[in-house]
């Protein structure tokens, strides 16, 4: 199929993909003739692009061409869905058009439909960090991609090290490979531990602090996060997907809930396996704490959305979050 649309907020990850596509694509020799990079600001930028990619390549190899931050997925006019409708079925296989965009394209809009039927479309967006499963099958296709071998606990390590950061891990995995060189052994946790760079403050480490009713730990993980240039809502979003996940567990477990199974379905957990490790966690813990810990981070998401300062407005919350815990 010769049109992609890539979408997603993972920059470096689209990048990749980008760049993987390309050196699939064209010839190295005839790159400079063959390979157009369109800026959607740019006036007709749709139309150029079509265009382009119904010319045929020069020399050797196909033709790419990259339409870079479209909004055909948030609206299109319709002259321009006239021409995409005549102009799609008939891209040559010689030719490769590229679409690239931030945002999930609207599944309403007719444009949309005609890209899903055309097009093979591929998200970009980072992982949830507390989606601990689909991290570490992050781990072990890159890993693969870059050709390092990793224990099972090698590759646990790694995620739990850089979370959902794609550009981290990348990083990681080339210097992790250089220094296997020619060995054909697994590398072993302690090389992971030793060599890669962690980052011990991240936001499920700051949901288990205010689950442990941990003020001090907490409060030195919001400081660590945003000095890090974590944005506040990003922690709030992850506060609530732990949170909401914990509720549902509990929930099922005070209904006298047994299949995994079943709590993984109800709690939106893709690893029912992991639901013994959630049930661990919220030992101890009441249903009613949990639900009152909901209220106070959609209020703190609201404040945040309202422009609030993010340090003091995080911290104060936090605290507040923190004492429920502590009851």
């Amino acid at each position: 199929m010769p049109i992609y649309l890539y979408w997603g907020e993972d920059d470096f990850a689209i990048a990749k993909a980008v760049t993987t596509l390309r050196d699939r694509t064209l010839d190295p020799d005839w790159t400079s003739f063959n390979f157009d990079k369109i800026s959607a600001e740019q006036s007709n930028a749709v139309l150029q692009a079509l265009t382009q990619a119904m010319t045929p390549p020069f020399g050797m190899g196909k033709r790419l061409v990259w339409l870079e931050n479209t909004t055909l997925g948030q609206q299109c006019p319709e002259t321009v869905l006239a021409e995409l409708e005549r102009t799609l079925p008939a891209i040559p296989d010689a030719s490769v058009l590229l679409l690239t965009a931030r945002n999930k394209p609207d599944g309403r809009l007719k444009s949309t439909k005609l890209l899903q039927k055309y097009a093979e479309i591929k998200e970009f967006s980072p992982i949830p960090p507390w989606k601990t499963d689909q991290l570490l099958q992050q781990v072990r296709q890159v890993a693969q991609t870059v050709g390092v071998a990793l224990t099972q606990p090698s590759m646990e390590l790694l995620a739990e090290s850089v979370g959902n950061n794609s550009r981290q891990l990348y990083s990681e995995l080339e210097k992790l490979r250089l220094y296997a060189g020619d060995r054909s052994q697994p590398l072993e946790a302690e090389v992971v531990a030793r060599l890669v760079v962690v980052n011990t403050q991240n936001s499920l480490q700051l949901a288990a602090a205010i689950r442990q009713g941990q003020v001090g730990e907490a409060l030195e993980l919001v400081a660590g996060l945003l000095s890090h240039n974590e944005p506040a809502l990003r922690v709030v979003a992850t506060l609530i997907g732990q949170f909401r996940t914990w509720l549902w567990v509990k929930l099922m477990q005070e209904a006298g809930e047994r299949d995994e199974r079943a709590i993984a379905q109800a709690a939106e957990v893709s690893n029912p396996k992991r639901i013994y490790f959630l049930q661990q966690e919220v030992r101890g813990l009441s249903s009613q704490q949990l639900q009152q810990t909901l209220p106070l981070l959609l209020e703190l998401e609201l404040s945040l959305k309202q422009g609030a300062e993010e340090l003091a407005t995080l911290q104060t919350k936090v605290v507040e979050l923190c004492q429920i815990y502590q009851r």
